[in-house]
């Protein structure tokens, strides 16, 4: 007995221990949504503005780096995405699912994501007041204000391709924030969404496959915010 109580205190740290070690990054996160493709955006702290997004296949039972390219992030880097504050320019950290794609111009070729186009109507809604907080609306409804809302068309390049990022998407906290999107990358750091230069956009877009359960995660090399921790 005293020695099955010594094994399990000798191994109880490391089964505790958060995800570590050598290989590819998604082998060392907590969590990697379950299905055979995922995003990595990763910055090097949580002040951070830039950083690497990498996307991955799990083949044979091992993570495989498909792609990478240059990343920005919000203007007043990460937080954790629970404690995040609607209008603070900071990007969610976190695992999130990505519903789907949308932009100004055609999905590229090759691309399966569920695409929206953008019309002169769209609108995504970010007024805490509206019922349609955090979601997607053609024609602006009554009870969101403009000054409360991104009209797409408007954002010109950095929307022509982007998808979704599942962040207060599902059951949407007032306050928290709303339209996190994985777009093409303006002049300068975003106002709390991923971004990456148009090509890289677009590989991506024609990568992912709803049917394999892509998912995006979002974090730092260390400290409480770190990949490994999601």
């Amino acid at each position: 007995m005293r020695l099955g109580l010594a094994l399990v205190s000798a191994l109880l740290p490391a089964l505790l221990a958060p995800p570590g070690g050598t290989g590819p990054l998604p082998e060392r996160m907590a969590d990697t949504g379950g299905g055979t493709q995922l995003i990595t955006a990763e910055a090097p702290d949580a002040r951070s503005t830039t950083g690497t997004v990498t996307w991955w296949d799990r083949r044979g039972g091992r993570w495989v780096r498909v792609g990478s390219a240059a990343a920005r992030f919000g203007a007043n880097g990460l937080v954790e995405g629970v404690r995040r504050r609607q209008g603070t320019s900071t990007t969610p950290t976190g695992l999130y699912p990505l519903p789907y794609a949308f932009g100004i111009d055609a999905a590229p070729a090759g691309a399966d994501l569920r695409h929206r186009r953008v019309t002169r109507r769209s609108w995504w809604c970010q007024d805490n007041r509206s019922r349609a907080y955090n979601r997607w609306v053609e024609g602006l409804p009554a009870d969101c204000r403009a000054k409360e809302a991104e009209h797409l068309v408007t954002y010109g390049e950095r929307y022509a391709h982007a998808v979704v990022i599942g962040f207060n998407y599902d059951r949407p906290v007032r306050g928290r924030g709303a339209g996190i999107f994985l777009h093409v990358a303006g002049a300068g750091p975003t106002a709390g969404c991923v971004a990456v230069p148009a090509g890289a956009m677009r590989r991506i877009l024609a990568w992912a496959d709803p049917a394999r359960r892509p998912h995006m995660a979002i974090g730092t090399a260390s400290g409480p915010t770190a990949l490994t921790r999601y």
